[in-house]
């Protein structure tokens, strides 16, 4: 062995150690559901509660994801398969950093979900599913993607002309056309409290 070479591993903080000095247990806290459904307005509303509570974390969604380490993916399966890994990936060096991270992803089948769940550990997974009904999400597409999908324009439209497979165990269900954006991060901050809290 050259005596040159030296393992760094004995040298890097440990994800125990930066846990401690943050004051917290990191989780990924993993929102999936149709688009219009909420995930990027929880998502936000969940940060700002986890921070005034003083604790440490990062969002991941499609807006800072696919305008930066994803923009070369399409929407085929092979692709949405491919963005998940890769976010799967950027959320465990995220939680072994310390950091709670929360991820805003359509995330459609179980199969991606559990690509998912395996990559960062299902300890470390905490799955959201936000559930309102599909014409709710219809009213809610300030874009029109729902209509450009009826219309044939946009191909392959979780919900339209692709599936979503509902999570068979979620950790939280919201069927948010009826509960409110401040009562629904309550229902989700009661839930991982006690697994964010060293």
């Amino acid at each position: 062995m050259n005596k040159n070479i030296y393992p760094v591993f004995d040298r890097i903080y440990d994800r125990k150690v930066k846990e401690e000095i943050l004051r917290q247990s990191a989780k990924v806290i993993w929102f999936t559901g149709l688009s219009g459904s909420g995930k990027t307005t929880l998502a936000a509303n969940l940060e700002k509660e986890l921070f005034f509570r003083r604790f440490f974390c990062q969002v991941l969604d499609g807006d800072n994801i696919r305008t930066g380490i994803n923009n070369n993916l399409g929407f085929s399966k092979e692709d949405r398969l491919e963005n998940i890994r890769r976010i799967a990936e950027v959320s465990k060096l995220l939680i072994n950093t310390g950091m709670i991270t929360i991820c805003s992803f359509i995330s459609p089948t179980n199969e991606i979900r559990e690509m998912a769940r395996n990559i960062i550990g299902k300890d470390d997974f905490i799955e959201i599913f936000l559930n309102p009904p599909l014409e709710v999400c219809e009213t809610r597409d300030t874009k029109g993607l729902y209509q450009k999908a009826r219309a044939g324009i946009i191909k392959d439209f979780t919900g339209i002309s692709a599936p979503f497979e509902a999570p068979e165990n979620p950790d939280v269900e919201i069927d948010t056309s009826s509960t409110s954006i401040k009562d629904s991060v309550d229902m989700i901050f009661d839930t991982i409290i006690d697994r964010i809290t060293l």
